[in-house]
């Protein structure tokens, strides 16, 4: 057996660790995630592009907002968003990688 002695997450990193995989377990908000790791866009072009209600889009882009998942800046009346944690996008791409090459094809 290890020397090494296990630790355990304190409350702050596993209720932040557990809001981010909430984040992505839902399906709007992956789809709007992947969208913006790959550009930059506003409320209108994320709307148009995954043919969803702009409220919807709102709605799920104040939720990855407040997580620090997505940043906005804005350009007279448009604010476009990006992606701001480049940690849990790599994640994402990962997984939908992992996806594709291990379920998907097999399917």
């Amino acid at each position: 057996m290890s020397d090494h002695v296990p630790v355990d997450l304190d409350k702050k990193t596993l209720t932040t660790v557990t809001r981010i995989f909430k984040a992505v377990s839902e399906p709007t908000r992956v789809r709007i995630l992947y969208l913006l790791s790959q550009q930059e866009c506003s409320v209108s072009e994320i709307s148009e592009f995954l043919t969803l209600q702009q409220s919807t889009v709102s709605h799920q882009l104040s939720f990855l907002k407040q997580l620090h998942l997505v940043k906005s800046r804005r350009e007279g009346k448009v604010i476009y968003y990006s992606e701001e944690d480049e940690h849990v996008m790599n994640l994402l791409a990962q997984t939908i990688d992992h996806t594709r090459h291990h379920y998907v094809k097999n399917s």
